[in-house]
């Protein structure tokens, strides 16, 4: 009895799904197509990233909510400066019907989502990562802090002090690299970007991947970040390296069965 009732609200589900994409392609919203000119052609990575469609997880279980952050001033000057910087990516101007600057963020982030396809995501999040950090100053720390087991607990240290305003609260936990202990892993108990978009693609595409590759590639620092689907946790792995974006477990996670980006905005998975 209860398979026959996951079968039928399967259906009904891609039922919709598929009325909903027929009558964006006949109104011409569907804009996938479209890339920013500030977008680098050179690929980031090759193989499809589909993520498996599957019967949606359950709602998260971790109740502490984190999105009622009272931000300092200085955290707004942060999150403006981000959403500035993702604004300007994606060729987008700020929603001013937003109540706060971290909402006004993720509907930044969400209208990226649904406007343009997982690689244009990546490539559209690294470019705002590189205009909020100039080459210059990225180009440095990669040069004084190669990867080293004081590096990569400078660098957890550095995430805990400096990026509650993005993630919420964290701390450094102790982990084992080759057979030493170094406190090189970030605990995040309940991350804000994922509950307040209640979306697993965008934690995905709009924050997991793009952060892998530019801690890599602009800060000489191998980071795989692992969420938690049920919790809303999250673990951020410094030194250790990510597996290919079509081989990352992540992919193949289906998101939630009350997602707001997709109920909201017809956020693509």
């Amino acid at each position: 009895m209860m398979n026959t009732k996951l079968s039928l609200s399967h259906t009904k589900i891609l039922t919709f799904t598929g009325r909903f994409n027929d009558t964006r392609t006949r109104s011409g919203l569907d804009r996938r197509s479209i890339v920013s000119p500030t977008l680098s052609s050179k690929p980031i990575y090759s193989g499809g990233l589909k993520a498996t469609k599957e019967t949606a997880v359950t709602e998260p279980s971790n109740t502490k909510n984190v999105s009622n952050i009272e931000d300092s001033f200085f955290s707004k000057i942060a999150i403006k400066y981000l959403s500035k910087n993702l604004q300007d990516a994606a060729g987008m101007s700020s929603s001013s019907t937003m109540s706060t600057d971290y909402d006004r963020l993720v509907d930044t982030a969400t209208r990226v989502a649904r406007n343009f396809d997982t690689k244009q995501q990546h490539e559209l999040v690294l470019s705002s990562l590189d205009r909020a950090l100039p080459a210059e100053i990225s180009s440095l720390i990669k040069m004084l802090f190669p990867p080293s087991k004081l590096s990569r607990e400078l660098f957890a240290l550095f995430t805990t002090i400096s990026f509650a305003w993005l993630v919420g609260p964290s701390e450094v936990r102790e982990t084992e690299v080759n057979g030493r202990k170094e406190k090189s892993v970030v605990f995040i108990e309940k991350c804000r970007f994922l509950e307040q978009s209640n979306c697993v693609g965008m934690c995905t595409h709009i924050c997991k991947i793009p952060s892998q590759i530019f801690m890599k590639n602009s800060l000489g620092m191998p980071i795989y970040m692992e969420p938690d689907f049920n919790d809303l946790s999250c673990k951020m792995m410094f030194g250790r390296e990510p597996p290919e974006i079509q081989d990352d477990p992540v992919m193949k996670q289906p998101c939630f069965e009350f997602c707001k980006s997709n109920k909201s905005y017809g956020v693509k998975h």
